[in-house]
C-alpha cells in the first residue's frame, strides 16, 4: 500500500488566530497535492512565553484550535495530526497543562489523543536558553498506536525522541509509522536531530514523520526546523529548511517496512538479559 503524506513546518507565534489561518492554507495545499494524512509540529497553534501560553491553554472542549483543526480536516478531506497543543487538564492537586496530540479523521472527528510522556528539563544550553517543562506540563503515562490511512502509527512528541524503548514498544504494538512532531532547540537540533530521527527509523524499521517548528517565534525563542520524512531504511526522503514555513510530502510504502525488517530483523532478534 502506498499513501501520500505531508508534514507541515510552521513558525508559531503568540498570535494563535493568525497561526491557524496559515496552517489552514498549508493543509489545503497538502490535500491538493494528494496527501491523505497531514501532520503538524509540536505546539502547532501557538508558541509564546510561559504566562501567555498558559492563559491560552483552555480545556480541550473549549480550545479554539481544536475546532479549527476539526474544520480543516473536514474541509480538506484528510486525516490531520495536530502535532500538539497545550491544553488545560487539571488533576487532583495538580494544575499543570498537558502537551497533547489530537488526531482527526477526514470527517473532523477526534480519533486519538496522546499526552507527551518525556518532558524536557535541562539547564543552560549553548544559546543561553533553559527549559523545565515539568514545571508547566504534567507528563502522560500511556503510549498509543492507532490505525491511519498510512498504516499503524505510533504517537510521540519531541523529547520522547531520545528514549528508544518507547519506539521499540510502539513497533512491537504494530506501528509501521512513527509520528514525532517537534519544536527542537537550535543547538540540540544541529547536534542530534538528523541522527536521532534516522536512528529511530533504522531501529524499528518504521517510517518516521517529523514535522518541526522553525525560525524565530518571539524574541529569545528560535527552533531548528528541518522537518523530515525518513524511510524504514534510514534514508531522508523529504526535508524542509531551517527557517521557512511550508509543506513536504512523501509516498509511504508499507512494503518498505517489510523489506527493511527482513534485511535487519533487530526487533525479532532482541533478547532479554540480566545485570549488569
Amino acid at each position: 500500500m502506498i499513501t501520500r503524506v505531508a508534514c507541515i513546518q510552521t513558525t508559531a507565534t503568540p498570535d494563535m488566530a493568525a497561526g491557524l489561518d496559515r496552517i489552514a492554507g498549508f493543509v489545503a495545499d497538502a490535500a491538493g497535492q494528494g496527501a491523505r494524512l497531514v501532520m503538524l509540529p509540536e505546539m502547532s497553534a501557538m508558541l509564546a512565553p510561559g504566562p501567555e501560553q498558559r492563559a491560552a491553554a483552555l480545556a480541550e472542549a473549549e480550545h479554539p484550535a481544536v475546532a479549527a483543526f476539526a474544520r480543516m480536516a473536514r474541509e480538506a478531506g484528510v486525516w490531520l495530526h495536530c502535532g500538539s497543543i497545550a491544553v488545560g487538564a487539571p488533576a487532583a492537586g495538580d494544575d499543570r497543562l498537558a502537551n497533547r496530540t489530537l488526531v482527526f479523521d477526514q470527517n473532523g472527528a477526534i480519533v486519538a489523543r496522546y499526552d507527551k510522556i518525556h518532558l524536557f528539563d535541562v539547564g543552560d544550553l549553548a544559546d543561553g536558553q533553559s527549559y523545565r517543562e515539568s514545571d508547566r506540563y504534567r507528563p502522560g503515562d500511556q503510549a498509543r498506536v492507532i490505525d491511519t490511512p498510512a498504516g499503524r502509527m505510533g504517537l510521540s512528541i519531541c523529547y520522547d525522541l531520545r528514549f528508544p524503548h518507547l519506539y521499540q514498544a510502539l513497533a512491537d504494538a504494530g506501528a509501521s509509522v512513527l509520528a514525532i512532531p517537534a519544536a527542537f532547540t537550535v543547538p540540540t537540533g544541529r547536534a542530534h536531530w538528523h541522527a536521532l530521527m534516522r536512528a529511530r527509523a533504522i531501529e524499528t524499521g518504521c517510517w518516521v514523520m517529523a514535522p518541526a517548528q522553525a525560525g524565530e517565534h518571539y524574541p529569545g525563542r528560535r527552533t531548528y526546523g528541518h522537518s523530515l520524512i525518513v524511510s524504514p531504511w534510514g534514508e531522508v526522503v523529504a526535508e524542509a529548511d531551517g527557517e521557512s514555513e511550508g509543506v513536504i510530502l512523501a509516498d509511504l510504502d508499507t512494503e518498505a517496512v517489510t523489506a527493511a525488517r527482513s534485511k535487519v530483523p533487530s526487533l525479532a532478534n532482541r533478547r532479554s538479559f540480566t545485570g549488569p
